[in-house]
């Protein structure tokens, strides 16, 4: 299939770097571009050592499109650069690398796409599929007809690409994969089970517009078969608008903290349990009450919800479910507990890169809350969120890039509430660093309060990734 075949790849991140080793092994003439110079990318450049690839450093010059067959977008490359635009020209067809493994992946996928929530849902549901495998080998659960045995794939948008496992996925496998707005611009292909947790505010600086946002994400849905599943957030305007839109032959399973959906659904009931109906695999059980969940948040809870659906939709049983569901603690950035010092607690939220995500940490919290907020901007709406911040913070530490955009806003509503009569003033400090944040919040905090790091903006100003970024806090805080 590809033997001989020229392929441009643009960008060299980490799904650049497995699509062009995936490309390169099957005969491809790859050719490898980055805006970054060869000094930047020596470590991406080594990992596809000895694989026959050409590179085109620090450019994307038009004449890498000479003779080329494809070219392939790395997750971070706009779609509007002068060399797409050109290739789109010249009618070069464009592809990435979720689109080539759902053309090469011989099993089922299940993907998850949405402005949050996805990596926790995502996770959910890997580790509760995971635990059905191996209570299915020790005869602790009965098979079902979504499961011949075999091995539970996680990737995509998180962790590892997954065209990296390509050849060592079975058809009798299962597939979890946490899927983009950047990477869903471009397929052509929707997964077997696809979802939607929400649709919000994010990365208008990449698509421009909300409807070209709202576009990219309902590509996870455009291409399913009658045998597929769609699941869906119905508290979500945006995701409900949209189902009412989509003339696929799907079928539906909505989930909800806020009321039962009709037919097949996952809900939040008056009593308080997660609540999972599934007529066509027989399936009308309680999950757990929300109670025994150690996760924080409503948004948590519709994670679970979601996450159980589409794991009782994947062969699991209710019991495999029921003991993820309770023991699951979050994933890594997300939320997370990093100590208790002097009567202060000290959370780590850096995976949190929009407004939205901060405002979902806010309200996680009834203790006054000292606030690391910063980064990049992604040219989002930040009244919604200073609004909760100036109900819920007890300070509000201000870091990086886009420090000076919210104060503005900070700055702006005093201002306004002044002149209504309402002032509620919201103490704020600016720093340069996340370094000097942290010190800041610690000063700033008091016995019983919350240290939060949410910044609500990218890491791109300061840091590779917002892993890195978290890495720094939960450090810097350890050695306090």
């Amino acid at each position: 299939m590809w033997t001989n075949k020229r392929v441009v790849i643009l960008g060299l991140a980490r799904q650049g770097v497995a699509l062009a080793s995936y490309l390169a092994t099957r005969g491809a003439r790859v050719t490898a571009s980055d805006m970054k110079p060869a000094k930047a990318l020596s470590a991406e450049v080594a990992a596809l050592a000895g694989l026959p690839i050409t590179y085109a450093l620090g450019g994307h010059p038009f004449d890498l499109l000479d003779g080329a067959a494809l070219l392939c977008l790395s997750g971070g490359v706009p779609i509007d650069l002068p060399i797409v635009l050109e290739a789109r020209r010249r009618g070069l067809p464009l592809s990435n690398d979720a689109q080539i493994f759902f053309e090469v992946c011989p099993a089922p996928i299940i993907g998850i796409t949405g402005s949050a929530g996805k990596t926790t849902t995502t996770t959910l549901v890997g580790e509760m599929l995971k635990e059905d495998a191996s209570r299915k080998r020790t005869g602790q659960s009965p098979s079902s007809a979504f499961q011949p045995a075999g091995s539970v794939w996680v990737g995509g948008n998180i962790g590892h690409p997954l065209i990296a496992d390509a050849d060592s996925i079975q058809p009798g496998d299962k597939v979890v994969m946490e899927l983009s707005s950047f990477q869903l611009e471009l397929v052509t292909r929707s997964p077997h089970i696809a979802c939607i947790t929400n649709i919000t505010p994010n990365h208008l600086d990449r698509h421009g517009t909300m409807d070209a946002y709202i576009g990219a994400k309902r590509h996870i849905l455009d291409h399913q078969s009658p045998g597929d599943w769609r699941v869906l957030g119905a508290d979500d305007e945006v995701v409900a608008g949209l189902a009412a839109q989509l003339v696929t032959p799907a079928r539906t399973v909505w989930f909800s903290v806020k009321k039962e959906p009709r037919g097949d659904g996952a809900w939040l009931d008056g009593s308080g349990n997660l609540r999972v109906r599934i007529g066509a695999v027989g399936v009308n059980e309680r999950v757990c009450h929300v109670n025994d969940l150690l996760l924080m948040g409503e948004h948590n809870v519709l994670n679970v919800l979601a996450a159980s659906a589409m794991s009782v939709l994947a062969g699991a049983s209710m019991a495999s479910v029921h003991a993820v569901a309770t023991t699951f603690r979050g994933v890594e950035h997300r939320l997370q507990l990093v100590r208790e010092l002097n009567g202060v607690r000290f959370y780590e939220d850096s995976i949190a890169t929009a407004p939205e995500r901060l405002m979902a940490a806010l309200r996680c919290f009834t203790r006054p809350v000292v606030l690391l907020c910063g980064g990049r901007d992604k040219h989002l709406p930040w009244a919604e969120a200073v609004q909760l911040m100036s109900r819920t913070c007890r300070h509000v530490v201000l870091f990086g890039e886009m420090a000076g955009l919210v104060k503005a806003e900070i700055d702006h509503q005093q201002v306004s509430s002044s002149a209504l009569g309402t002032t509620r003033s919201l103490c704020v400090t600016v720093c340069d660093t996340l370094e000097q944040a942290v010190a800041v919040a610690a000063d700033k905090a008091q016995p019983g309060d919350v240290v939060l790091l949410s910044p609500g903006g990218t890491s791109y100003d300061a840091f590779k990734d917002f892993a890195e970024r978290g890495d720094l806090f939960t450090r810097l805080v350890n050695e306090m």
